[in-house]
């Protein structure tokens, strides 16, 4: 039974809110699609995946789907700075880790949890809309954690037009189109971090 405390109304409600109040902290309008979702997690082998760390998780549509597919003894941390949506997100999926916390604080939250090394860091930040100096410190300790073969994805609403920002952060960066999302966008799937973006 979900806490008396959760958050009432449909998630596109809580979204639209979240977004009318932090702007430059909430990536989009609406929650993710299913489409959008499973794009997100397309070519990751749970089998081998150790740990998936989720930043900006929103009303949980991706955290959904990685929940369906964990695998007994893989670590998952899902972080949302948004109060309201954390609550929902704790009501919803209350198996999960998750915590109301800033994703610049990541190296923190992963060694308070004894996580040295992360499979995949799914992102739904807005990030081209961070000061160039937060979102580079972001994207390196993301980096820092990631294991050797271990991805960045990045969940964006305006398909192709930051592809030359991850492309300055990563070696090996791949956009996946979803036409079936509200507006249409994608996802970036990036590899070898190489250093900060800088301005735009």
């Amino acid at each position: 039974m979900p806490p008396t405390d959760a958050p009432a109304g449909p998630d596109w409600w809580l979204m639209l809110r979240a977004f009318w109040r932090r702007g430059r902290q909430v990536a989009s309008f609406a929650p993710s699609s299913r489409a959008m979702a499973r794009a997100m997690l397309r070519g990751i082998d749970f089998e081998s995946t150790r740990c998936v760390v989720e930043l900006g998780a929103g009303t949980g549509p991706v955290t959904a789907e990685v929940a369906a597919r964990l695998r007994p003894g893989t670590t998952f941390v899902a972080v949302e700075l948004d109060p309201v949506l954390c609550a929902r997100l704790k009501a919803r999926f209350p198996h999960l880790d998750v915590v109301q916390a800033d994703a610049a604080r990541l190296d923190e939250l992963l060694a308070g949890r004894g996580v040295r090394q992360v499979d995949h860091v799914l992102s739904g930040l807005p990030l081209p809309s961070f000061p160039a100096a937060e979102r580079d410190s972001l994207l390196a300790a993301a980096a820092r954690v990631l294991s050797p073969a271990g991805t960045f994805r990045q969940l964006t609403v305006m398909p192709w037009v930051y592809y030359p920002l991850y492309r300055r952060s990563f070696d090996d960066v791949r956009f996946h189109f979803v036409a079936a999302n509200l507006p249409p966008g994608g996802v970036y799937v990036c590899r070898g971090y190489r250093g900060g973006a800088g301005s735009t």
